[in-house]
C-alpha cells in the first residue's frame, strides 16, 4: 500500500482513541510503542504553554501538574463558551472564550483551540499508522457522534488538518459500530440500538439497516454522562470517607489522584466484588487504604445510570418504536464491560444484548472498514474462516493469556507486550494455547519457542508477542526482545482445522467450570500479588533498618509469617484478609523510606 492509497481509520474519543488499517483485506488496529491500542485521549503541555506529552505520558503527568494536563477536549469541539454549563466549565485547566466566542484553553502565554489540541492526539495516532506501514500516511476516516452538528464536524474535520491528514469521510460512531459487528452482512435489514456508554459520553443510537446502508432513525445522548462521572462519584465517596479518618483531600493534586485511583478500583470491580484502594502519602503525609465493594459503587452509579436509562426511552420515543421493535442491541465503549451497565441494557431492551466485539474497539473497527471501502482495499472481501477457539499464551502462574478471542474472523494479527516475572531471568519461554479454559493445563498445546534475552530485574525485559494467522489458516507467532531487536518464530498448522466435536466440547467444558475457573484463576493471582507484598515489605524492613521499632518489626515479621502460611495453605477468603493486613501494616515503613530518601537527598544537596 502506498501513502497515496491507503486511508487509516480513526475513532477519536473523548476518554481514548485508536487508530486502525485494512491489512491483507482485515481491519488490523495498530498498537503504539508501548505496546498498547488504546491511546488515552490526554494532551499535557509544559510551563510556557506548548504540548509536550500525548496519551499515557501525559496522564501521569496529570497526577503532579493537573492545570497543565488536558483530557477529555472532545467535549469542547465547536461549541462556544457561553453555552457551557457550569459543571461543564469545571475541569482543573483553563477554558476561557477566544475572540468569536469559541471555547478556548489557556496555556502559558497563548490559548489552544479544541482543534489544535485535538490534533495533537491525532498526530500521536498518525505516527502510529506510519510506523507500522513504513510509509506516510496522509488519508483517514474520523468517527464522530451521530448527535455533532456541523459546528462540531468542521472542527474535527480542522482537527485533522492541523494533524496532516486529509479528513476523507466523518462517520458516525454508532453507524462504525454497526459496522464493526457485521450487521450489514448478517442482516438484510432490521432495527439496531446501539448503546455508546464511554468515559466522557453516552448516547444511545437507533438505527435501520436496508440492504447495507444504514440510517439513523434517532438518537439520544449527553456529553456529561460517562465513566468520568462514575469515577467522580467514586471519588467523591472516598473523600468523605477519608475526611472521617481526619485525612483532607481538598487540593487539586489530591483530587486528580482519588479520581485515578476511583477508576482503577471502578475497572477491577468489573470482575470482582470487593477491592482495595490503598492511598499513601496523603496530604501531611498520611497514609490510608479504603475497601470498595460492587454493591457500593453500583449505588453510587444508579442516578447516573437512571439519567441514560431517561436518554434510553426518549430515543425510543422519538424513533416511535416499542423495546420489542429493535432486533440487535449493540454495546460499544468501555464502561459497558461493567456487570451493572450490561444488565440495565438488557432490561431496557429487554433482550441479551451482542457482545462479541470488544466495547473499546469496535468504533474504531468500523472506522477502518469504512476506510478500506473508500481506498478500495476491501472491494473483494471474502472472510475465509474464524478462529473457533481462543489462542494465547501461558502466563506467569499457569494462567491462560488470550491473544486472538475465539470466533475471530481470519486473516488477523494480534499482540501484547511481556515482561520478566523474576529477578535475573534470561529466558522466556512462549508456550502457545488453544482453548476456553483459564488456566494453561486445561487447554491444548500447540507448541512453544524459547527468546533469550539480556538479565534484567524483575518487570524491565520487555519481549512483544505477535499472533497471525493468514488466510490458509496458519498460526504465525513471533517473540521480539525489544531492547536488543532478537527475534524468534513459530508456525502451527492447526489453529484453524479443529474438529467441530472438540469445540463443542471445549466450549461445553468452559461454561461448565466457568466458576471454578475463574476462583482458580483468582486465588493464582492473589497469591503473585501476596508473592510481590511479601518480597517488597522484605525490601523495606532491610532498607529502614533501626528507623523501625523492634515491636514494629516484629509485628511485621509476624503478619508476614501469616501471610506466607495464607500463600501455602488458606483459601481466597482467608488470603485476602492477610493481604490487607501486612498491607497496612507496612504503609508506615513507606512514610520511613520516603523520608529517609529525602533526608539522603538533602545530605547529598548539602541542605543538612
Amino acid at each position: 500500500m502506498s501513502s497515496e492509497t491507503v486511508i487509516i481509520g480513526i475513532d477519536l474519543g473523548t476518554t481514548n482513541s485508536l487508530v486502525g488499517v485494512v491489512d491483507t483485506g482485515f481491519p488490523v488496529l495498530i498498537p503504539g510503542a508501548d505496546g498498547k491500542k488504546l491511546l488515552p485521549s490526554a494532551v499535557s503541555f509544559n510551563p510556557e504553554g506548548g504540548a509536550a506529552l500525548v496519551g499515557a505520558e501525559a496522564l501521569r503527568a496529570r497526577l503532579v501538574q493537573p492545570s497543565r494536563t488536558v483530557v477529555s477536549i472532545k467535549r469542547f469541539m465547536g461549541r462556544r463558551h457561553a453555552a457551557l454549563t457550569s459543571a461543564e466549565k469545571e475541569v482543573a485547566y483553563s477554558l476561557e472564550a477566544d475572540g468569536q466566542g469559541m471555547a478556548v484553553v489557556r496555556q502559558g502565554s497563548r490559548t489552544w483551540t479544541p482543534p489544535e489540541i485535538s490534533a495533537a492526539i491525532l498526530r500521536r495516532l498518525k505516527e502510529q499508522a506510519e510506523s507500522y506501514l513504513g510509509h506516510p500516511v496522509l488519508r483517514a476516516v474520523v468517527t464522530v457522534p451521530a448527535y455533532f452538528n456541523d459546528a462540531q464536524r468542521q472542527a474535527t474535520r480542522q482537527a485533522g488538518e492541523h494533524a496532516g491528514l486529509t479528513v476523507e469521510r466523518i462517520i458516525n460512531e454508532p453507524t462504525a459500530a454497526a459496522l464493526a459487528y457485521g450487521l450489514d452482512r448478517a442482516r438484510r435489514k432490521g432495527k439496531i440500538a446501539v448503546f455508546d456508554f464511554g468515559g466522557g459520553t453516552f448516547d444511545l443510537s437507533i438505527l435501520e439497516l436496508t440492504d447495507g446502508v444504514f440510517q439513523v432513525l434517532a438518537t439520544h445522548g449527553d456529553t456529561r454522562l460517562g465513566g468520568d462521572d462514575l469515577d467522580s462519584a467514586l471519588a467523591a465517596w472516598m473523600a468523605d470517607e477519608l475526611q472521617k479518618q481526619g485525612i483532607p483531600c481538598g487540593d487539586a493534586l489530591a483530587r486528580v489522584r482519588l479520581q485515578s485511583e476511583a477508576e482503577a478500583a471502578k475497572i477491577r470491580l468489573s470482575k470482582e466484588e470487593t477491592t482495595e484502594v490503598p492511598l499513601p502519602f496523603l496530604e501531611g503525609g498520611r497514609s490510608a487504604s479504603l475497601t470498595v465493594t460492587r454493591a457500593k459503587l453500583e449505588e453510587l452509579a444508579a442516578p447516573i445510570l437512571a439519567r441514560a436509562k431517561t436518554h434510553c426511552l426518549r430515543c425510543l420515543q422519538d424513533a416511535k418504536l416499542s423495546p420489542a421493535e429493535i432486533d440487535e442491541v449493540v454495546l460499544v465503549g468501555g464502561q459497558t464491560r461493567m456487570p451493572r451497565i450490561r444488565a440495565l441494557a438488557g432490561e431496557i431492551f429487554q433482550r441479551e444484548p451482542n457482545v462479541s466485539v470488544d466495547p473499546d474497539q469496535a468504533v474504531a473497527i468500523g472506522a477502518t472498514l469504512q476506510a478500506g471501502i473508500l481506498a478500495g482495499t476491501l472491494q473483494n472481501l471474502v472472510l475465509l474462516d474464524v478462529t473457533p477457539l481462543s489462542l494465547g499464551i501461558e502466563a506467569f502462574g499457569g494462567l491462560m493469556n488470550v491473544i486472538i478471542p475465539r470466533n475471530s474472523s481470519i486473516p488477523v494479527k494480534a499482540g501484547e507486550m511481556f515482561t520478566n516475572a523474576v529477578d535475573g531471568q534470561r529466558l522466556m519461554k512462549i508456550h502457545v494455547l488453544q482453548g476456553e479454559r483459564e488456566l494453561a493445563k486445561d487447554n491444548f498445546s500447540l507448541g512453544s519457542l524459547e527468546l533469550p534475552f539480556e538479565s534484567a530485574p524483575r518487570g524491565q525485559a520487555r519481549v512483544g508477542v505477535q499472533f497471525e494467522i493468514d488466510a490458509d489458516g496458519i498460526l504465525h507467532v513471533l517473540a521480539r526482545d525489544v531492547k536488543s531487536g532478537r527475534e524468534e518464530k513459530l508456525a502451527l498448522q492447526s489453529a484453524v482445522d479443529v474438529a467441530d466435536e472438540t469445540v463443542e466440547r471445549m466450549v461445553a467444558e468452559s461454561v461448565e467450570h466457568a466458576f471454578e475457573d475463574m476462583a482458580e484463576r483468582q486465588l493464582i493471582e492473589t497469591r503473585m500479588k501476596a508473592g510481590r507484598l511479601l518480597k517488597a515489605a522484605g525490601a523495606a524492613l532491610a532498607a529502614v533498618g533501626d528507623g523501625a521499632s523492634a515491636e514494629e518489626q516484629a509485628t511485621i515479621m509476624s503478619a508476614m509469617g501469616r501471610l506466607e502460611r495464607a500463600v501455602a495453605e488458606a483459601p481466597l477468603h482467608e488470603l485476602k484478609p492477610a493481604i490487607q493486613d501486612l498491607d497496612k501494616l507496612t504503609q508506615g515503613l513507606a512514610e520511613k523510606l520516603m523520608e529517609k530518601t529525602l533526608e539522603m537527598r538533602l545530605k547529598r544537596q548539602g541542605a543538612v
